[in-house]
């Protein structure tokens, strides 16, 4: 064969390797915009859960110390949501143990606020079914959160990706762990 040929060669197997390169990088970029995008969804449905269990404390319906306690919790949820928008170490790190604390905190003070008997009082069980409704949207939205993570995590963990560090100086992106229970008052 021919030096020409070999040459055409070569540079076709090292197109083809640009190429591939080129493609996982941005297969990559697009599953960290998906982790963001998954990540401000989530945090939007943590506020919607935080607003609707605010509007029950603040309705009237629950006895003083119930509504106080759960005022209080959804309260600091809304603070810790709102100090982490300006944060732009959301965007690379996620929720962290403090916000994920202070949302436990909100669905502990749910469970124990919703229960069989507080439902069937008047009025109650409408904001219930709301409360439901946010806290089922915030399962979801942590659910796709985390299929983004692991998706992203299982590229990342490619030897090709490494080699060439192709996720350059993103960091890696964590799941999200906190209690997310939803108050059964069926």
């Amino acid at each position: 064969m021919y030096p020409w040929g070999w040459i055409a060669i070569a540079v076709a197997v090292l197109a083809l390797i640009a190429w591939y390169l080129s493609y996982s990088a941005a297969r990559l970029d697009r599953l960290h915009g998906r982790v963001e995008g998954s990540l401000s969804a989530l945090d939007a449905q943590l506020v919607r859960r935080a607003e609707t269990s605010m509007e029950l404390a603040n309705s009237g319906l629950l006895d003083p110390a119930s509504s106080m306690l759960l005022a209080d919790a959804a309260g600091s949820s809304l603070d810790a949501s709102d100090a982490t928008e300006v944060s732009s170490e959301v965007q690379e790190h996620g929720v962290d143990q403090q916000r994920a604390t202070i949302e436990t905190d909100l669905t502990i003070t749910l469970l124990a606020v919703l229960t069989r008997e507080t439902v069937v009082q008047e009025g109650v069980s409408e904001y219930a079914h709301l409360v439901q409704q946010a806290g089922a949207r915030v399962q979801l939205a942590r659910r796709f959160h985390d299929d983004a993570v692991r998706d992203v995590r299982r590229v990342r963990a490619k030897p090709v990706v490494r080699l060439f560090r192709l996720a350059g100086r993103t960091h890696l992106p964590q799941m999200v762990q906190f209690d997310d229970r939803i108050p059964q008052t069926d």
